[in-house]
C-alpha cells in the first residue's frame, strides 16, 4: 500500500492545489518513512529526505515548514490508511459480528503494510511539540471511534457481553501493533492472517455471549 498523505490545513504548504499537495506530500512521506525508521528522526534531515525521495529541498520546503511537518505528516498517514480501509473492509456488511471481525482485520493489514511508520508512531510521537501530538490524538480517537462503533453493536445485538468499550478498543489496537512492534518474533511463530485468526479465537472467547458463539459458527460455516 502506497502511504496515504491527506492534505493536512494545519501543515502549511505554498501550493494551492491539493492534488497535487497530496502526491508530492506522499512522495515526501515515503521517503521520510525509511529514513526516521532506519536513522532516526533527529539525525534525519530534510536533504536527506529530499534526496531519498529524488527532489530538491527546495520543493520540500515548498510542501512543509520544517522536519517536524514531515513527521507529523508520516504519522497522520498511518492514521489516515485506517480511516479508508477499515471502511472499505466493512462495506456491504451488515452482520455486526462480521462487521466487528471485518474492522479489526483491516486494521491488523494496515500495520502490516505500514510496519516501520507505525513502529516510528510509539518512538517518534515524543518528537513533536505539544500542540502536534494533541493533532495525533485526535486523529488517534476518531480511527479507534470506529472499531468503538462495531463493538458498541456487537453489544447492542447482544453477541457480546458487556465491556469497558473504549479500554478494550485499545486491547484490540495493541494487539494489531504487536504485529509491527514485536514483527521480529511473531513472524516467526505466524503468517499475518494466522494471527489475526488466533487473535479473532482469543477475543472470541472473551467477549462473546452465548447467542454470538452461535452467530460465530454460522460465520465459520459459510467461511469454512
Amino acid at each position: 500500500m502506497e502511504p496515504k498523505a491527506a492534505v493536512n490545513h494545519d501543515v502549511k504548504s505554498q501550493v494551492t492545489d491539493e492534488a497535487l499537495v497530496q502526491r508530492r506530500r506522499a512522495q515526501i512521506v515515503a521517503a521520510a518513512v525509511e529514513l526516521f525508521a532506519h536513522q532516526g528522526f533527529y539525525r534525519t534531515t530534510i536533504q536527506d529526505v529530499a534526496k531519498k525521495a529524488g527532489v530538491s529541498a527546495g520543493l520540500i520546503y515548498q510542501y512543509v515548514t520544517d522536519k517536524e511537518d514531515v513527521l507529523l505528516l508520516v504519522l497522520l498517514s498511518v492514521l489516515e490508511s485506517y480511516k479508508q480501509e477499515i471502511p472499505a473492509a466493512l462495506e456491504g456488511l451488515t452482520d455486526p459480528l462480521e462487521r466487528f471481525w471485518a474492522a479489526i482485520g483491516a486494521y491488523c493489514r494496515v500495520v502490516d503494510q505500514r510496519r516501520e511508520a507505525t513502529v516510528l508512531a510509539y518512538r517518534s510521537t515524543k518528537s513533536l511539540p505539544e500542540d502536534r501530538r494533541k493533532l495525533i490524538k485526535i486523529s488517534e480517537l476518531e480511527t479507534n471511534g470506529m472499531i468503538e462503533a462495531c463493538l458498541r453493536d456487537c453489544i447492542t445485538a447482544g453477541l457480546m457481553r458487556e465491556v469497558n468499550v473504549e479500554l478494550v478498543t485499545y486491547q484490540l489496537v495493541t494487539f494489531a501493533h504487536t504485529w509491527a512492534l514485536k514483527h521480529w518474533r511473531v513472524k516467526q511463530l505466524s503468517d499475518l492472517e494466522g494471527y489475526i485468526a488466533q487473535g479473532f479465537d482469543f477475543f472470541a472467547q472473551a467477549l462473546l455471549t452465548p447467542k454470538g458463539r452461535r452467530c460465530q459458527n454460522k460465520i465459520d460455516g459459510r467461511t469454512g
